[in-house]
This record gives C-alpha cells, sequence and structure tokens, in this order.
C-alpha cells in the first residue's frame, strides 16, 4: 500500500508589508494555521497595529495561546531575527525584491523553504479591437487602487497605436475628475504612505520629463487644506514611455500611469516581458485567439482579459514569474505551500 499525506512544517515566519495590513495577514497567516503551522508574524513598522488586534482577536475567539505571535519592530533588527533563527522551518515574505533576496538567503543558509512576492511592473495591453467602455475603467482603477501602492498595480499602459490617442485622451479625462481625499472619505485617490515615497515618485517623473517622456496628466504634489494632513499627489499619465527607461522598467508604487505604444502582437509581448518581473497582466480584447496566445506568452503568474483584478480573490493563486518571486498564496496552491508531503509504503 502507497499513500501520501501533507504534514505542516512546524513553525512558519511571515513578514508582510505595509500596503494592505489585514488583508495580507490574512492571506499568510490562516493557509498556515489551517496546515497546522504555528507562526510567528512580523507587521511592517509603519503600520503594526492590525496586526496586533488581530492576535488579540484570535485569543478571543479561542485560538490557542502559542499558536500565533506577532513580533513589532524594525526590519533590519526584528526582520533579521525572525527570518534567520534557526527554529523557523518556513518563511513567508512579501515586499521589495531587495529585501526578498536577504530573506531567501536567510532560508538558504539553513536550507527551508521560502515563498516570496515581491514586487511588479505590469502592463495593461489594449489591442485595436478593445471595448473602450470596459478598457478605459478597467485601466484607470487597476493605477489608482491604494493611489498604485500595490504589487499588482497596472502601471504600464501598453496600447495598439491605432487607438491610442483615443485611449490616452479618455484616461486623461477620468484621471482630471479622480476625487482625492483621505483615505477614510472613502474617495477614488487616497495619499501615499510618508513623504520620503512620494519625493522617490516625483523624482520618477523628473527623470521621466528628462527622457522625452510628456505628461498628459497630473504630475504634481498637493498640498495645503485637506492635501496638508498627507502626502498626496494627484494621478499622473505619462505618454511615450521608452519600454528600456527607469519609468518603463522599476517599481514606482504610486499613482503614476507609463504608456507605450506597439505596432503589432509580437511587439506587444516583446514590451509585456520585458521587464525583470512578471505579477500580473491585463489583455484588453475581443479577439480570443488574440486573449488566449497573450495568456500562454506573457510570463506573468497571473493574466486577466477584459478585467484586471489586481490579484484577485483569495480562491486565486497569486504570485510571481522572474523577480515578482516563486511560490504560491490563495487558493489549494498557497494552502500546500505551508505544508510538506510524505510518502508512505507499506508492504502488507
Amino acid at each position: 500500500m502507497i499513500f501520501t499525506q501533507w504534514e505542516p512544517h512546524g513553525v512558519t515566519a511571515h513578514v508582510i508589508p505595509w500596503n494592505y495590513p489585514m488583508q495580507i495577514f490574512a492571506r499568510t497567516i490562516a493557509p498556515a494555521l489551517a496546515m497546522g503551522n504555528c507562526c510567528v508574524l512580523k507587521p511592517a513598522e509603519e503600520a503594526p497595529l492590525t496586526a496586533v488586534r488581530l492576535a488579540l482577536l484570535a485569543l478571543e475567539a479561542g485560538l490557542p495561546a502559542g499558536a500565533l505571535n506577532v513580533v513589532t519592530g524594525y526590519g533590519e533588527t526584528a526582520g533579521a531575527a525572525l527570518t534567520g533563527h534557526n527554529d523557523i522551518d518556513h518563511i513567508s515574505f512579501t515586499g521589495s525584491v531587495e529585501v526578498g533576496r536577504l530573506i531567501a538567503h536567510a532560508a538558504a543558509n539553513r536550507v527551508i523553504p521560502v515563498t516570496l512576492e515581491l514586487g511588479g511592473k505590469s502592463p495593461n495591453i489594449v489591442f485595436a479591437d478593445a471595448d473602450m467602455d470596459r478598457t478605459v475603467p478597467g485601466v484607470v482603477n487597476a493605477i489608482l487602487q491604494m493611489a498604485g501602492q500595490t504589487c499588482s498595480a497596472g502601471s504600464r499602459l501598453l496600447v495598439h497605436e491605432s487607438v491610442h490617442d483615443v485611449l490616452v485622451e479618455r484616461i486623461k479625462q477620468a484621471f482630471d475628475n479622480v476625487t482625492i481625499g483621505p483615505a477614510l472619505s472613502d474617495l477614488a485617490l487616497g495619499p501615499l504612505i510618508s513623504q520620503v515615497q512620494r519625493s522617490r515618485v516625483l523624482s520618477f517623473l523628473e527623470q521621466a520629463r528628462g527622457n522625452g517622456a510628456k505628461i498628459v496628466a497630473g504630475g504634481n504634489a498637493l498640498n495645503g487644506g485637506v492635501f496638508g494632513e498627507g502626502f498626496f499627489l494627484q494621478p499622473t499619465l505619462i505618454d511615450d514611455v521608452h519600454p528600456d527607461s527607469p519609468l518603463g522598467q522599476e517599481e514606482v508604487f504610486g499613482p503614476v500611469l507609463a504608456v507605450t505604444r506597439f505596432r503589432d502582437i509580437d511587439e506587444a509581448v516583446q514590451f509585456a516581458n520585458g521587464t525583470d518581473y512578471g505579477l500580473v497582466a491585463g489583455v484588453w480584447t475581443r479577439d480570443l485567439s488574440t486573449a488566449h496566445r497573450m495568456i500562454r506568452e506573457v510570463l506573468a503568474g497571473q493574466v486577466f482579459v477584459n478585467t484586471y483584478g489586481a490579484s484577485g480573490g483569495v480562491e486565486l493563486p497569486f504570485g510571481g514569474f522572474k523577480r515578482s518571486g516563486y511560490g504560491r498564496e490563495k487558493g489549494a496552491e498557497g494552502l500546500r505551500s505551508f505544508a510538506q508531503l510524505k510518502t508512505g509504503v507499506v508492504a502488507l
């Protein structure tokens, strides 16, 4: 008799970012606990309170003491101590490529598995036959969600040259009409996380101007009045971005959409795959053959057609190709990440 069974790793470490402190907490801790592990989580220093509160609620709900633990602190101290600890059996990390490399090294030193969900430079690819009434709101939401501060943001717009002018004008109009304000006001666009992050985004815009790109909408910081209580930036649309420029290659983490034209499907695939990232992609077309070819040839963990899910629901496996990481969260694959497979062989 031969059989297999899934068993927990033991103690799993979880290091999460600030941008979705409740959602990412849930999507990494729930499957780890469900597969029988005990968890130690370090939240981002910019947003630690959500994790602490959720852990207290878990205790109140009856989760055994010690099954879920939260350690606050800075990455270079608390994070390094956690991911380098000899009693950790698996690491799950969501964050930047730079920190992901350090965590991968820490896991490799002890030969333990690691799940890395890192950055993205995700494209929305718009073909000539796309339904513009569906495409425009999809593209706009894909970059303005969380003010672009999400690894799966649709930060590149690759558009067929025949519909370029029409699409850019419609997105410009949408950006010009975006409601902006504090997050609790539940408007279309909220602030960036910090002055440091806003300054970083603005530096990309200055560099793009110097490289010949054209700022069609936005491009400025917002200050004074209601904007004086946060780090606000206008939604920014930049046209004629060279695919090899910093704005075409690097993750900005802000409400900035970089536009590049393509001539045909081969060039669309080339541009889509022309960065070191491969997290999410959107394809906008009425042609089913084009859609399936793009799903097949675009190097991304998720490819949406005529919609854009920004990592999708909890049932959809999520993770990256290339520098966007490895391993999968969500869905059945996310459960298996937090378990190891054992084979039993019994001679009867």
